[in-house]
């Protein structure tokens, strides 16, 4: 008969989830992990991993489009969705099965079926009608979310998409409207433009990607109409009628002028909700905030002694990184190997449309509105050799700066390769480094990495090469 009895048992195999598990099998913990679908959650399966793979291919559809330049003379070239799909789909199989690997190695075991508290020290498993109770006194739950459901624009994967649907699709469509401008709506319109869609965004707020910067929200609204997108922010979606060939979506303008354009689909990407009913937290009283994510203090305890939750059950940014890092904070608390906690201000935002998005720490007007006394520099990508050499020189660094001790307050890139290089801002954040350290790091040339130290000379006033 299979084990029942372990130290630690965690709900959910996502970034959060199963790197709580193998980090707590490290610290010698028997554990285990309970999954009711495929190992590796939303990230790995539905969200972060494939829509990376296809945003690869959107790249390369794009390059292709200026082969010449480079000497690709190629004619009669066409683009097909399919094989990018399908292709994103063995990128996951690949990555899902090194989970399975990894738990194997450090002896995380895996259990098969649906998850839920059911007493103190408890945890139901039901799988194809059975029910199995396993003890255990450390139990996280790391069971993740999924995408918000208006009732004006109920999701049925068949034209009206979630993420998961748009993710499926194996041709791309003669027309899209995306309801959200935030990271997961900009990268779809990444995707399916770049595969011959016309695409139309809408955003309530008044502009695109707006938790970055305002410069950046901008910047990247021009971008994408130049690229023949049709954006319209602090603007209302009304109502979608769904027809046999399509959809008819009505929505107003900031003007408070309503229009009904008749499209192919329709994908909804406004944000996200915890997945935290049926999970049993009213069995031993675990507390939710009105929006239903589980309340936790700075170790990822909930209310109740030996229930935990980390990652987008537990709220704040719902990132896959913020989750690992939770996962690690939590299962060195519980083995009292650790007293650290996760520095919430420090958590890069990466959006990864084509240019990327990247930023850390305090937009200009936060930095402003917190009273601080700051100095902007913007370092345009023109200026760095290997930006230019590649071909993709547009975009910035921003960096904001408190005068008074140089700390980095933000830092903002728009551009080739945004997102590895917001890395070098974060590390600098978490030793304490000034604007002038950053910039005293030699940074090799010909490097985009060059763009950081002019960066952090610009907020300096002394940028060298603009």
């Amino acid at each position: 008969m299979a084990d029942t009895s372990f130290d630690l048992i965690v709900i959910g195999s996502g970034p959060g989830g199963y790197v709580a598990a193998i980090r707590a099998a490290q610290l010698g913990m028997n554990v285990a992990c309970v999954e009711d679908t495929d190992l590796g959650g939303v990230c790995l399966n539905i969200g972060c991993i494939p829509t990376k793979a296809m945003l690869t291919s959107a790249l390369l559809a794009n390059e292709m489009r200026a082969g010449e330049q480079h000497g690709i003379l190629a004619k009669d070239v066409t683009f097909d969705l399919g094989p990018a799909q399908e292709r994103s789909r063995r990128v996951v199989k690949q990555m899902t099965d090194g989970i399975g690997f990894l738990f194997k190695k450090n002896k995380v075991t895996h259990v098969q079926g649906f998850g839920r508290l059911a007493g103190a020290g408890k945890v139901e498993v039901e799988k194809d009608g059975a029910r199995t109770t396993y003890e255990a006194p450390h139990v996280i739950l790391a069971t993740g979310s999924r995408p918000r459901d208006l009732p004006v624009l109920k999701i049925d994967e068949e034209r009206i998409w979630s993420s998961t649907g748009a993710l499926m699709q194996k041709e791309a469509p003669g027309s899209l409207f995306i309801v959200g401008a935030g990271a997961i709506g900009m990268e779809f319109a990444d995707v399916y433009a770049s595969f011959g869609t016309k695409v139309t965004i809408v955003e309530a707020l008044d502009r695109i990607l707006p938790l970055e910067d305002a410069e950046v929200s901008k910047f990247m609204e021009r971008t994408y109409k130049k690229r023949g997108m049709d954006i319209h922010t602090g603007a209302r979606f009304e109502r979608c009628e769904v027809k046999g060939d399509g959809v008819s979506v009505t929505f107003t303008d900031r003007k408070g002028e309503e229009h009904t354009v008749d499209v192919d689909y329709v994908l909804s990407a406004v944000g996200r909700v915890p997945n935290s009913e049926k999970l049993g937290l009213e069995s031993v009283g675990v507390e939710v905030d009105e929006r239903g994510f589980i309340t936790v203090d700075e170790h990822l305890r909930t209310n109740v002694t030996g229930v935990y939750a980390i990652g987008d059950v537990a709220g704040r940014q719902l990132l896959a990184h913020k989750a690992s890092h939770e996962g690690i904070v939590c299962v060195e608390h519980i083995a009292g190997q650790g007293h650290h906690t996760v520095d919430y201000g420090n958590v890069p935002n990466c959006t990864y449309c084509h240019p990327e998005v990247a930023s850390v720490g305090l937009t200009e007007e936060q930095a402003k509105e917190a009273g601080h006394d700051i100095e902007v520099g913007k370092f345009p990508w023109v200026g760095i050799g290997r930006a230019v050499a590649a071909g993709h020189a547009d975009g910035f660094i921003k960096v904001i700066r408190d005068t008074k001790y140089s700390e980095i307050l933000g830092a903002h890139i728009v551009g080739p390769h945004a997102t590895e290089l917001i890395a070098e801002f974060v590390v600098g954040r978490h030793l304490e480094s000034t604007v002038e350290e950053m910039e005293k790091a030699m940074h090799p040339h010909p490097t985009l990495s060059e763009g950081v130290a002019e960066g952090a000379l610009a907020a300096l006033g002394r940028q060298i090469h603009a």
